[in-house]
């Protein structure tokens, strides 16, 4: 199976009906794809899927998150996929992996945990980002990548003072799909 072919059936298969926009959101990716075999790719000018994850340790209650070198924001890691990706699941653990450092990072199962449609700097015009969540394993130790200015955890509650309001989202939503047993003991 392409790439594409699982991405068309990732998108098929996901359930934005719960949140706002979501819904719509799937649409525009799977029409971006019917209409472009090349959708999948940064060469495709009017924009590309791209794949991320948000790196959480729940027991803890932090996520990391990297400062783009580029864009100068805390975010969560992603980026463009690439020909040796099997799937959109592979390309946000390979993306998550590369820029954290952290071996052994598990994706949430069920799927992408929310859509993202944003502009960027031309010659390129959308990207179309399926954002996923990854576990950081016990004791897990981040190393700075070339693609950052930092990498630094945050507690959940530190995150929408130095993130924008799509990774305050996605983080709203990994939280909300965690199973019980990884959410952080209170007191």
């Amino acid at each position: 199976m392409s790439l594409h072919d699982d991405a068309v059936g990732v998108l098929e298969t996901f359930d934005g009906r719960s949140h706002d926009g979501q819904d719509e959101l799937r649409g525009i990716y799977l029409e971006h794809l019917a209409a472009r075999p090349d959708g999948m790719w940064k060469s495709c000018g009017a924009g590309h899927l791209t794949a991320s994850a948000l790196v959480i340790d729940p027991e803890r209650g932090r996520v990391l998150l990297t400062l783009h070198k580029k864009l100068g924001m805390w975010l969560q890691m992603g980026g463009h996929c690439e020909p040796g990706d099997a799937s959109l699941a592979a390309a946000a653990l390979r993306e998550a992996t590369e820029e954290s450092g952290i071996q052994g990072l598990t994706l949430l199962p069920g799927g992408p945990v929310q859509l993202d449609r944003h502009a960027i700097p031309a010659p390129c015009h959308w990207h179309l980002d399926v954002q996923c969540a990854a576990l950081a394993p016990a004791g897990a130790v981040e190393e700075i990548s070339e693609e950052s200015l930092d990498l630094r955890w945050f507690a959940y509650d530190e995150v929408a003072a130095v993130a924008d309001g799509s990774v305050v989202r996605l983080l709203e939503r990994t939280r909300a799909v965690l199973p019980a047993r990884v959410e952080p003991l209170s007191g």
